[in-house]
């Protein structure tokens, strides 16, 4: 059993990210597994949830243009992505492998229509928050363990802003998948351990 000080965060294992989803991660269900084995080790255990309306602004379906393409938004660029985790439909579902039961708390992330959410921190704009800190506060939580999908996005995302907010910080790599997108795992795999991310298998 790990310190009470301690929090395991699951990012985003839902269908839409697991083989056979829209925007699947290869190997994204593999990892199960070893996050359910995890979970009785940690008191606190927070699980993230991708909630998109059906026109997200992230969607490539709504500029009418080619997944993966990238278009500047007033927070910085974004790619855009196949439609994925649509509120209310199957693919927003959590992986029915993922033992759900044990989470303290659900946190859904990227609802507001303007604006993607990789990180459960904030929303892409680095400012908006998602109430996650204040959670954390106010448990007593020091340091926070991620695993989930992916790892070259939403974990690393919000990997770094935990660094930010001055947690202790590991993302499990065994236990995340990343996309790779254009060399993206290598790029932010740097960055995380520039911030001082503890990257272990």
């Amino acid at each position: 059993m790990r310190p009470q000080t301690e929090a395991l965060i699951v990012i985003d294992v839902q269908n839409d990210f697991c083989p056979g989803g829209a925007l699947a991660v290869a190997g994204g269900d593999a990892i199960i597994p070893r996050i359910n084995a995890l979970l009785p080790e940690f008191g606190a255990r927070i699980f993230t949830q991708d909630w998109h309306p059906a026109d997200h602004s992230s969607f490539a379906s709504t500029h009418e243009a080619v997944p993966f393409s990238l278009i500047e938004m007033p927070y910085g660029p974004q790619v855009l992505w196949p439609t994925h985790c649509v509120q209310g439909t199957r693919g927003a579902e959590f992986h029915p492998a993922l033992e759900t039961a044990p989470a303290d708390l659900v946190l859904r992330k990227g609802f507001r229509r303007d604006i993607d959410s990789y990180s459960a921190f904030f929303e892409n704009d680095r400012t908006t928050p998602t109430g996650l800190e204040g959670y954390l506060r106010s448990r007593g939580i020091e340091a926070v363990t991620l695993a989930g999908l992916a790892t070259d996005f939403c974990v690393a995302y919000s990997a770094l802003d935990a660094a930010r907010l001055g947690f202790r910080v590991t993302v499990l790599e065994g236990a995340s998948a990343a996309i790779d997108l254009n060399g993206s795992l290598a790029a932010i795999k740097a960055q995380m351990a520039e911030a001082g991310v503890a990257l272990e298998p």
